[in-house]
């Protein structure tokens, strides 16, 4: 059975699925590959001119109801149109577990999934919407932050998404097409041979440090911590951490870097404690590869957090 590839197209009405398919299939050369199937599952303001979708082999099928999103819906579209390639362009609204729980006709496989956002409404899904936003960035390959200007918060944007979805690959483009390519800023100064992480920062430095490991080789490191040092750990080896709320309270999780310390067993488990440790790049097989890793200059026990939130850090 020949495989039947589908590109999948997520994100609000308006964040510019449609503008992105059609870029893809008269700008792009995909139309090359055969028969090309849009299936449609929302009315946006920009839309298809099934005219010009002929002349590209192209056709054009809606699904308005989630509740027609179905086995044997998609069956019956698969036996009419034939389609050698599907460009999926999935409701913003509809839950992404409709989609992944429909069984697909034989041969149709998901082979790139790609999630369009408008920047200059994501921080007003962040605050209202966030499950909903985040569940359509969590399995994309590419997350396209459209609408950009010189006030976007790239960093913050990139942080949001890379605590849910390490892999995904994030492109940022400005409102006339062009890519934008200025640097992300980090809310901390890391010029100096001693960096102090605060509680509002240790998230952002995390997901830094694990993706730019060698800025910091060398510098030391101040922040609060909580120790995860479980009597299983291996000798010698403790890792200080933070809890993040990653989404949600259901998806708050521990995170950490490995850090080597001869006495590890004076460190009590649960216990919080202020850490300096330079940072190194070593091999470490929880890395799965060279990541940091942390050698304390000096441990000071340290006071619990006053509530349950302050214990906590974020990605934002």
């Amino acid at each position: 059975m020949q495989e039947i590839p589908i590109y999948l197209f997520t994100g609000f009405m308006d964040s510019g699925k449609t503008t992105l398919i059609k870029e893809t299939l008269f700008e792009n050369g995909f139309a090359e590959e055969g028969k090309s199937l849009i299936i449609c599952c929302e009315d946006g303001e920009v839309e298809y001119d099934e005219t010009e979708l002929q002349k590209i082999n192209a056709k054009l099928v809606m699904i308005e109801n989630e509740e027609e999103f179905t086995t044997e819906r998609l069956e019956e579209i698969h036996t009419s149109y034939l389609p050698d390639q599907i460009f999926l362009e999935y409701n913003g609204t509809w839950g992404m577990d409709t989609l992944m729980e429909t069984k697909l006709p034989r041969g149709w496989t998901i082979i790139q999934s790609l999630a369009t956002v408008d920047a200059t409404t994501f921080d007003m899904y962040l605050s209202n919407m966030r499950a909903m936003i985040m569940e359509q960035l969590f399995s994309a390959d590419v997350v396209i932050f459209n609408r950009c200007d010189d006030s976007t918060d790239k960093g913050k944007y990139r942080r949001n998404v890379k605590a849910l979805n390490r892999k995904a690959q994030l492109v940022y483009e400005r409102a006339d097409g062009t890519l934008d390519e200025r640097p992300e800023e980090l809310p901390f100064d890391i010029s100096g041979d001693e960096i102090e992480i605060t509680d509002a920062d240790y998230a952002i430095w995390y997901m830094d440090c694990m993706e730019n490991p060698k800025k910091y080789v060398g510098k030391k490191v101040k922040f609060l911590a909580l120790v995860y040092n479980p009597d299983k750990l291996k000798k010698g080896v403790f890792v200080p951490g933070r809890f993040a709320m990653t989404c949600c309270v259901e998806d708050v999780t521990f995170i950490g870097f490995k850090c080597k310390y001869p006495d590890e067993d004076m460190i009590p488990h649960k216990s919080w404690i202020h850490i300096t440790a330079e940072v190194r790049l070593e091999f470490a097989k929880e890395y799965k590869g060279k990541g940091p890793v942390l050698y304390p200059v000096s441990i000071e026990p340290a006071e619990k957090p006053a509530t349950p939130e302050e214990e906590l850090v974020y990605f934002s």
